[in-house]
């Protein structure tokens, strides 16, 4: 079925089309012109239309934790990571496989509402409790491939490989559920997976390492030299998210987190590194001209106290990044960008700091934040829809000019108002794949979804 639509305003790389027509075809934009077809009726849209974010860095199942680990104790009196993470592992010891599909699609489909229409999840909750094999392999990966597809998301599912509980440590506890046996365990999973899903036009299959602490060096490179293949897939690791974990690897493996990876692994375009947030100057330098996408999760780096990535001597450096939602507090797209640039701004002492004069596209701030992490974001997830240009996959999120954020707003400002003045509310329609899966800020399994998402609480809070 081939469709045209006349978008009111239609971002485009170079600016704006008002209005803009999109011809939409299996899924895929066949065209986009700035003046009506002459043959065929088009279906008019309000508003502002944008290629949908792609979110590079999920842990759904950690969204239960939102509101429950914002205290102390008598005998914890601080709190960072490593303490959060025992929470996390608490939950990790009761979730079933129906568990975590409920938990996803409900994360899947705030995701959606807030303007992201594609999630890369990293994933490494593979077994039974105490390590025990499912039937399937597969059972708790096609469970969340179930929730994407239900939920109408893209999705790049990033099975994860975790095989140590630290460098030189063997895994404990409830990381018995994350760990497999060796490579070729994890690898047959990975083949298993692309055979099953590949050819979907809305999945893919990437890899994931869970980092320098859990995967030792010679499994690292034996399944990226076996594993990234087709030339499309990804790879993703967590790096140097806290200071306690540089050191961790600086004292196991002779080098810095970044230093290793860049003195041992082809980093490349193919590379998404998730939080890098402790770099030396020689890391930072390398790794922006390395090509490899840089995953920052504001809001979660925040919430557990990480530190501030250097965003801006990364972009400066000519450096890729994107942004990913991590525990998924907040499931939007413009919490997590007003995060960023804020975070930015109070770092450095002052304002729009990625903005840069010359051009409406990269003198404003919300153009140029969106933009970036549009780009890094649908690199680091190996997809077809980093613009609303021909070839492309129709991912498209559709701004209300009338919601209380934008109003008064143009096409020049509209996306400083809405990442940056408060507009959360703003998204009213979500396409993917050629298909209206929001309208007017509704979902159609929003209430079922809610509903087996708030019994899954009820279920672990019960356990």
């Amino acid at each position: 079925m081939t469709t045209t639509y006349a978008f009111e305003h239609l971002h485009q790389p170079e600016g704006w089309l008002s209005p803009g027509y999109v011809t939409v075809e299996n899924g895929l934009i066949t065209a986009v012109e700035a003046s009506a077809p002459l043959k065929g009726a088009t279906l008019p849209v309000a508003g502002y239309a944008l290629p949908g974010m792609h979110n590079l860095h999920s842990h759904a199942f950690q969204r239960v934790l939102a509101g429950r680990t914002e205290s102390v104790t008598e005998m914890r009196t601080t709190d960072d990571l490593w303490t959060w993470r025992e929470a996390m592992y608490g939950l990790v010891e009761a979730l079933s496989p129906a568990d975590y599909q409920a938990i996803a699609e409900f994360v899947y489909v705030h995701l959606l509402k807030g303007g992201y229409t594609t999630v890369c999840e990293f994933h490494y909750l593979h077994h039974a409790p105490g390590g025990a094999r499912y039937a399937n392999p597969a059972e708790t990966s096609e469970r969340l491939l179930q929730a994407a597809i239900d939920s109408g998301i893209a999705l790049t599912l990033l099975p994860t490989l975790y095989l140590h509980g630290g460098i030189g440590r063997p895994v404990a506890g409830p990381q018995r559920r994350f760990a497999h046996e060796d490579p070729s365990e994890y690898l047959a999973l990975i083949e298993r997976l692309h055979g099953a899903y590949g050819a979907t036009p809305t999945l893919r299959i990437g890899l994931a390492l869970h980092s320098l602490r859990a995967v030792a060096p010679a499994e690292l490179l034996a399944v990226t030299t076996a594993g990234l293949q087709p030339p499309e897939r990804r790879v993703h690791i967590h790096v140097s998210e806290t200071k306690q974990e540089v050191a961790e690897v600086e004292a196991g493996l002779g080098a810095r987190p970044v230093r290793w990876l860049l003195d041992h692994t082809d980093l490349d375009q193919r590379w998404t590194l998730v939080h890098a947030t402790h770099l030396d100057a020689a890391e930072q330098r390398g790794l922006a001209t390395s090509g490899a996408v840089v995953g920052l999760c504001p809001l979660t780096e925040a919430t557990l106290g990480d530190g501030v990535f250097p965003l801006v001597e990364h972009q400066t450096a000519g450096g890729a990044w994107g942004i990913g939602s991590d525990s998924n507090y907040a499931p939007g797209v413009a919490e997590e960008l007003r995060m960023l640039e804020c975070g930015q701004r109070l770092r450095l002492a002052r304002r729009n700091i990625l903005a840069v004069p010359g051009s409406a596209v990269t003198a404003h701030s919300g153009r140029r934040l969106y933009d970036l992490a549009l780009a890094g974001g649908s690199q680091a997830s190996g997809g077809l829809s980093a613009s609303l240009t021909k070839g492309q996959r129709a991912d498209i999120v559709v701004l209300d000019a009338l919601s209380p954020g934008l109003l008064g707003h143009g096409p020049t400002t509209v996306l400083d108002a809405w990442l940056l003045g408060g507009g959360e509310q703003a998204v009213r329609d979500v396409m993917v794949n050629g298909r209206w899966i929001i309208r007017d800020r509704l979902h159609p399994r929003e209430a079922l979804v809610a509903r087996r998402y708030a019994e899954t609480l009820a279920r672990l809070s019960a356990h």
